[in-house]
């Protein structure tokens, strides 16, 4: 079965290739044409994840921070003065579980970089906020994450990286809300 879909060539003409390419036939053999698309997108879509995040635990670690603990001060930082969420809104916004926020929020709070304040409209709940140094780690965490990320696609053309996120915005805009069994 011939693959199709490939745009990029090499300098002979040829399709260029990555690893993904790699899986195709043992998945065409075995598998519908519109399957194997699926499966091709999903890799790519996972291997890209995978190699900017290595790029950024990486610059992460260097700060003395988990990437878990990163995420979490970046969405307080981006949510803006007064730097503040509820525990549930940031456990939504990361795609964590209560406990695992809980014990990032914990190692946070002993590193002195959020603390917890009650919340005057609700007493049974609190705010998760940014002391003025977890402002300073997360911005100086959010530079080193952007120059993780600038440095992974460096040689990819800027049109490329926009034409990819345009079209996987449409992917998700589908399947964003469908729910996982």
């Amino acid at each position: 079965m011939r693959h199709e879909g490939h745009d990029a060539r090499d300098e002979a003409g040829a399709p260029r290739q990555d690893e993904v390419d790699a899986l195709v036939p043992g998945w065409a053999a075995e598998l519908p044409a519109s399957l194997v698309t699926v499966l091709e997108l999903s890799k790519r879509v996972s291997r890209i994840g995978g190699l900017l995040e290595q790029a950024t635990r990486a610059e992460m670690a260097e700060l003395g921070l988990t990437y878990a603990e990163f995420d979490v001060l970046a969405a307080l930082h981006r949510a803006g003065p007064p730097y503040r969420l509820k525990p549930s809104d940031l456990t939504r916004s990361l795609f964590l579980t209560s406990g695992g926020t809980s014990n990032v929020l914990q190692r946070l709070a002993r590193a002195g970089y959020v603390d917890r304040e009650a919340d005057a409209g609700d007493g049974r709940s609190r705010w998760v906020r940014l002391t003025e140094e977890g402002r300073r780690v997360a911005a100086t965490a959010l530079d080193a994450s952007g120059r993780a990320h600038s440095d992974v696609m460096a040689a990819v053309p800027e049109e490329t990286v926009r034409r990819a996120a345009d079209a996987l915005r449409e992917v998700l805009l589908v399947i964003g809300r469908r729910r996982v069994r």
